[in-house]
């Protein structure tokens, strides 16, 4: 179901959480719940993943991540705010340690020149430093190789996190 590299990625993840004694959780828009399901495909994942949290729309960034409706009229839901705001209000409402949020416009359509197709924000919370945003601009590229770049990118952040993290006593 998923190529090589998200599946190596998602295994790195699970056993440096094991190895730390952390748990986490995914908090996603334009990816729809695709990176849960690359740490779930993994058997044994459950000791580690808690659970996610698909908010597609902005009542369930708000009613599912706790994430302030004025904030995302504020900033827009493709933002940095919103990403970690999504991180932090996953982590806190499933109760774990790390925490990956995505928000982003995979097109082909709803881009705008300030907001364009291809724009991803992701935050992760958890690690050392306690809240890490990155920014995406994938440009033209189709809408599933979006999501796929996205899906590593998440991951990636993930296991930057879980490394940084000393083990959970």
């Amino acid at each position: 179901m998923f190529d090589a590299a998200i599946t190596d990625l998602a295994v790195e993840v699970l056993d440096l959480c094991r190895a730390r004694g952390l748990t986490v959780a995914t908090i996603e828009s334009c990816t729809g719940g695709l990176v849960a399901g690359a740490l779930t495909a993994i058997p044994g994942s459950s000791d580690v993943v808690i659970g996610g949290l698909v908010t597609y729309s902005n009542a369930a960034k708000t009613a599912l991540a706790g994430v302030s409706a004025d904030l995302i009229s504020q900033h827009g839901a493709v933002s940095e705010p919103v990403a970690r705001a999504m991180a932090q209000g996953g982590a806190l409402r499933l109760a774990t340690r790390l925490a990956v949020a995505i928000t982003g416009v995979a097109g082909p359509g709803g881009g705008s020149a300030e907001k364009p197709v291809g724009l991803v924000h992701f935050a992760c919370a958890g690690g050392p430093a306690g809240l890490a945003h990155r920014e995406e601009r994938f440009g033209s590229l189709s809408r599933d190789e979006i999501r796929r770049l996205s899906v590593l990118i998440a991951l990636e952040m993930l296991r930057e996190a879980a490394r940084a993290c000393a083990r959970s006593r």
